[in-house]
């Protein structure tokens, strides 16, 4: 088996391959335009038994990669902090290259069993694109309520009030009467503001609208999990893909960050609060927990039940956080099962 590590550049993709034992047999490189990838076979040819390593496969490698795997080759992700510490080990410095790191991938996937495989693009790519449109949209909501407030402050006497949506604000609007060329010039600018917060609110309802359409493509039950609405379950779905590649709850719950850290050290057993894994996801299990304490429920119970055995609130939220990651492991997996037979 030769593999193939690619090196991805916005201009340029270095490929190198390796034998069975890690010794570089080629080299090349590759200017990235229209003709890249279908050079890169034809290099390829000479090599039957092959699979690549794509460095940053959902970055500056995802168009390659997922051409790859369009293709049927077999590709597998290799992350760069893992190809970094290949290159210290062999180098014993940070100096780098093109084709040196090129080489490191592949050694990376040579030698790594426990790589992610990647797949090709499906519901859950379409998921996280429309979530991180959603975001944009509604973090771009108050700087323009914002500014609106403060050209109403001028016009209005005591200005506008808090959580001001659009239908108040054209209210507020109906009642002004400028005197002077100024406040002809803020009502102006206030009505411009108006259409774009109106504007914004109906892109935000049309995201949702998507979102919804996409979460019954993929036949998801999570959005039976209290606390956890179409927003919330397109995030999360958006973000974990094929649950498949987690083998344990532990793993899932490591992998968002919500499982603490082991920090002992001799006879002292301690465990620290872990600060790393998806984000995106720790804040949504987050927002679940906040939600569920809020309304009751079960998760109240279990959390109030942590208070009581002497936890502090923020250790009885993050332990809920962690029972809530295993419900969500456990929900994707029954999902998956149930869709075999159809898949089949």
């Amino acid at each position: 088996m030769i593999t193939i590590g690619i090196d991805s550049h916005k201009s340029s993709h270095t490929a190198v391959a390796v034998d069975a034992a890690g010794h570089k047999i080629g080299q090349r490189k590759f200017v990235v335009n229209a003709g890249t990838f279908s050079r890169l076979l034809r290099w390829c040819e000479q090599w039957p038994n092959r699979r690549f390593a794509v460095e940053g496969a959902v970055g500056l490698g995802r168009t390659l990669a997922q051409q790859l795997v369009a293709a049927g080759e077999d590709v597998v992700d290799v992350p760069s902090t893992l190809s970094a510490r290949a290159r210290l080990l062999d180098t014993g410095g940070d100096r780098k290259t093109d084709p040196a790191d090129a080489l490191h991938i592949a050694q990376v996937a040579l030698f790594r069993t426990d790589l992610r495989k990647v797949a090709a693009e499906d519901q859950s790519t379409i998921l996280r694109l429309l979530t991180e449109r959603h975001n944009d949209l509604v973090n771009e909501r108050p700087r323009i309520t914002n500014r609106l407030h403060a050209v109403l402050r001028n016009l209005l006497p005591g200005g506008a009030p808090t959580r001001l949506s659009a239908d108040k604000a054209a209210v507020l609007m109906k009642g002004i009467r400028p005197i002077t060329a100024t406040d002809n010039c803020r009502r102006d600018i206030a009505r411009d503001l108006l259409a774009d917060l109106r504007r914004l609110d109906r892109r935000v309802r049309d995201n949702e609208a998507q979102m919804r359409e996409a979460l019954a493509a993929s036949h998801t039950s999570l959005t039976s999990l209290p606390g956890l609405g179409t927003v919330l379950a397109a995030k999360v779905l958006g973000h974990i893909g094929d649950i498949s590649r987690f083998p344990t709850e532990h793993h899932f719950a490591s992998h968002v960050g919500s499982a603490p850290l082991d920090a002992s050290s001799g006879k002292n057993i301690r465990h620290r609060l872990n600060t790393g894994g998806n984000r995106a996801l720790n804040s949504a299990l987050h927002i679940i927990a906040i939600c569920q304490i809020r309304d009751g429920g079960r998760g109240q119970e279990y959390y109030l039940r942590e208070i009581s055995e002497g936890k502090t609130p923020a250790e009885a939220r993050r332990a809920l956080k962690r029972r809530l990651s295993n419900v969500v492991y456990r929900i994707m997996k029954r999902d998956q099962r149930s869709q075999l037979p159809a898949a089949a």
